[in-house]
């Protein structure tokens, strides 16, 4: 019996259509049809089986989720045989190895309801098992020299992707602060000419302008920030900051002024990537979503996402750059 409301031409469509924006800029028409047809080809096929299949009643999300990730894993693993050099005649032989292993891996997973990021852990395996044995198999058949096996071993979209995206992130929260910071410190004449010096009142001017930012910032991390502090100039920063009018009090010149000086001094505050503390922020998302909301949120994401979450959910690291570990860990609580 077909699953009710599963779409899969609809939903395969869909799935080819956003990897459209995301196949290499540096690849040829010839290569980004390849990349494009395989998936929607392959995710189609596995939707009409799932869809079709009467013995193991998958259901909607079920049907979705082993879709998504036979289509996610047929993008990657294309675009690593064309970056890997391999002749094109040996392409389609090597993906419908894969696509057929992670059907098969999917499926089981999935019947035996293992917990999610297993799924993922288990589907990875054979993925690049698969691939490589596949390239070693070329290889022994004098199809490709070792030079050749070697550098399509080497390929890893799926890295490059999370490498990129990390950074992306990155610099879009950069450019987040830099806004905040020129909205707090007000309209400044970019031709303003050069004042005096602040003189004995310097100090003072200081404590207000750091009150400004603090009146923007979330108060645990004022707190943090002041805890580094003389208590004297702590108070002193407290009470401008339970001024309400103190932007009007404080000279737009003199605050760039004195942000300037005072940027090299201020206490800086390093957030703490120690694996342990990403494992608790995601583990205490759990407190606020059920493993159903949790899977809905990351439907989009990678594979090596979704299985670096839900290990973490289980009390374990998945090795990764604790930069992007964190970015993951805050993209989850942001969701909450």
């Amino acid at each position: 019996m077909a699953i009710e409301g599963f779409d899969y031409k609809g939903f395969a469509q869909n799935l080819a259509q956003q990897a459209l924006e995301l196949i290499p800029k540096d690849f040829d028409d010839n290569q980004k049809n390849y990349v494009a047809n395989t998936l929607l080809n392959f995710s189609t096929i596995a939707g009409q089986a799932l869809n079709d299949d009467n013995q193991m009643n998958f259901n909607l999300d079920q049907a979705m989720m082993i879709t998504q990730i036979i289509a996610e894993w047929s993008f990657h693993k294309s675009v690593d045989l064309i970056r890997s050099g391999i002749p094109q005649q040996y392409w389609d032989p090597i993906m419908q190895k894969i696509a057929f292993t992670i059907f098969e891996v999917a499926k089981n997973a999935y019947h035996q309801a293992l917990p999610q990021e297993q799924c993922l852990q288990l589907i990875e395996h054979h993925v690049k098992k698969t691939y490589l044995d596949c390239i070693a198999e070329l290889k022994d058949k004098n199809l490709i020299d070792e030079g050749l096996m070697e550098q399509a071993a080497s390929q890893s979209n799926i890295d490059t992707m999370m490498q990129e995206q990390a950074q992306a992130e990155q610099q879009q929260a950069q450019q987040a602060q830099n806004q905040e910071v020129q909205q707090q410190q007000g309209p400044i004449s970019p031709g303003a000419p050069v004042q005096a010096p602040l003189g004995g009142d310097a100090k003072v001017f200081k404590l207000a302008t750091l009150a400004l930012l603090f009146q923007k910032m979330k108060q645990e991390k004022v707190q943090t920030i002041l805890n580094k502090f003389n208590p004297d100039d702590a108070n002193s920063v407290i009470k401008f900051m339970g001024m309400p009018d103190l932007g009007d009090k404080v000279d737009p010149g003199i605050t760039m002024r004195c942000l300037e000086e005072i940027k090299t001094s201020l206490p800086s505050v390093h957030q703490d990537l120690a694996p342990s503390k990403i494992v608790n922020k995601i583990q205490n998302v759990s407190q606020y979503l059920d493993k159903s909301q949790l899977e809905s949120i990351l439907r989009a994401e990678r594979v090596k996402v979704k299985r670096f979450v839900f290990t973490a959910l289980e009390g374990e690291y998945l090795e990764m750059p604790p930069k992007v570990a964190n970015i993951i860990a805050t993209h989850i609580e942001d969701s909450v």
